[in-house]
């Protein structure tokens, strides 16, 4: 018993180091590759990723909101020329659509818009970018929290990407702290032991950016 109990204190530890290491590992390889408005370098493409419109509240998401201000700013900026948008379809839910909507109603053309709707998460979005999209360079607009990750995502695929904070201040929540700091650990392990590939690739898709 005392054995079992050494054992269980040990993986424990283990477990809490890897967690550390690998959110240290994630935050200080990508944290200079992370600019506001300002200091951001022109880019062809944004990469906009999804998230859904409304809470399970039914209340408008800020996540969503402070996404499609970002890519209205590097828009109207000229920072970016083109938007690729990115997320989740399945029936009766669709993000890409639902960025496209919004940020047509805030007055970006839609020629200047495509949209990848098998981006079923983070590491779909962002590998979808290069290999079906043909994109070798592109600026990710999302949260702070979530720009690490992507980034390091992006690293890892030889994807030369920096990312635009869309952030205003204001806790995340301790339950979405938590839950990416997971997510940061859980990527490191998709990318490094199980290579995990986008769900899907399909053909290649050609962006008309003008």
């Amino acid at each position: 018993m005392k054995r079992l109990l050494k054992f269980g204190v040990w993986a424990g530890i283990s477990v809490v180091l890897f967690i550390l290491i690998t959110n240290i590992w994630v935050v200080t390889s990508t944290r200079n590759l992370i600019f506001n408005l300002q200091e951001i370098p022109a880019s062809e493409v944004a990469l906009v990723l999804g998230t859904s419109r409304r809470t399970s509240e039914g209340i408008p998401n800020k996540f969503f909101v402070g996404r499609m201000k970002g890519a209205v700013d590097l828009y109207q900026s000229e920072k970016i020329k083109h938007l690729l948008l990115s997320g989740t379809r399945v029936p009766n839910y669709n993000e890409p659509n639902d960025m496209f909507k919004a940020l047509g109603e805030l007055g970006v053309p839609s020629k200047h818009i495509s949209l990848d709707t098998a981006g079923f998460r983070t590491l779909d979005s962002v590998v979808r970018s290069k290999e079906v999209f043909g994109l070798n360079s592109i600026t990710i607009v999302t949260q702070k929290f979530h720009c690490y990750r992507s980034l390091f995502i992006a690293k890892k695929y030889g994807i030369k990407a920096v990312a635009y904070s869309v952030d205003e201040g204001g806790s995340i929540g301790f339950n979405l702290a938590m839950r990416e700091v997971l997510a940061r650990s859980y990527a490191v392990i998709d990318l490094y032991i199980f290579q995990s590939k986008p769900r899907f690739l399909g053909e290649k898709i050609e962006l008309d950016i003008k």
